[in-house]
């Protein structure tokens, strides 16, 4: 990894792996051009980090982190560059510090403003990123692990009974775009990270997972702990000029508990078959029946 980093920025020190995320490597260094964040990912990926890479690099007035390179290190792990960005990435510590009070109190509009600029890159400026249709994407995932899970397949078929009119609109959609993949300063909203799941789909996909209980970390509001669905979607409005329907954001909301679930799944999955060891996986596992539990919840109006 040094070589690959060195090869491209020049001599590396303070070289320190940052911890969270399940499923690549990222590390912060100090470099001839100043602090910068490396992330790595195995080769066994679904994509290259240049699908991500070419979405951060047009993400500039998200605002997203400068890229630097991209490429394969000598090891064949997929590697992206980025400058480092100053705050503090951590839920918990965004939603309980002090220091934070004055960022949490805008952060709901900081994100809606965010969805918004997130929305308006030009699908043509990032030629990698394809389109999804999530729910058929997890119903194919769950249905390929084969574990029988009732709570979902009541969610699917409510999803299915209660879609809401398309909005005719396709946009460049975070996919992961939530407390946790952002960092916040003091000052508010500072950077959209974590880009790896970006495609081209329903700009509400984003709004709704922003809403999903696991996500607010114990915070008491809907949208990252700190906000009502009002300020998100008001926010959202003043920078895009189109407000989505409440009832739209609610289905995508419940689209996201369902995800979230299927993804717990498939995480605790690769963990059991052997494909990966790791106990931070099977603790993820863990975690599919509280999904199944707010899902209940949301399906009686209750959350």
């Amino acid at each position: 990894m040094l070589a690959f980093v060195a090869a491209r920025v020049g001599e590396v020190r303070d070289v320190r792996r940052l911890t969270g995320g399940a499923s690549r490597q990222t590390w912060r260094c100090e470099s001839a051009r100043g602090p910068i964040v490396v992330q790595r990912q195995q080769p066994t990926a679904e994509r290259d980090m240049a699908v991500e890479a070419s979405a951060v690099a047009a993400a500039r007035a998200v605002p997203a982190p400068p890229v630097v390179a991209t490429g394969t290190d000598a090891a064949g792990w997929s590697t992206m560059i980025t400058d480092a960005v100053d705050g503090e990435t951590i839920a918990r510590r965004i939603l309980r510090d002090e220091r934070f009070a004055g960022a949490r109190a805008g952060l709901a509009t900081d994100l809606g403003r965010a969805a918004a600029r997130v929305h308006a890159i030009d699908p043509a400026a990032v030629p990698l990123v394809e389109a999804i249709d999530p729910l058929a994407a997890y119903r194919h995932r769950l249905d390929e692990i084969g574990h029988p899970h009732p709570a979902f397949e009541l969610a699917f078929r409510w999803l299915d009974d209660h879609r809401p009119p398309p909005t005719g609109r396709t946009a460049v959609v975070h996919g992961d775009l939530r407390l946790g993949n952002v960092i916040v300063a003091e000052h508010g909203l500072a950077a959209v990270i974590d880009w790896e799941l970006v495609h081209l789909g329903d700009p509400l996909e984003d709004l709704g997972w922003m809403c999903v209980p696991a996500w607010r970390f114990g915070g008491p509001l809907p949208v990252a702990g700190v906000g009502r669905r009002d300020q998100l979607l008001d926010a959202y409005a003043d920078e895009s000029g189109w407000r989505p329907d409440p009832e739209a954001l609610r289905w995508w909301e419940i689209a996201g508990m369902l995800r979230w679930g299927v993804i717990c799944v498939m995480q605790a999955e690769r963990h059991r078959s052997g494909e990966v060891c790791s106990h931070e996986l099977a603790a993820i596992g863990r975690r599919v029946c509280e999904n199944e539990h707010d899902l209940f919840l949301a399906l009686e109006g209750r959350w």
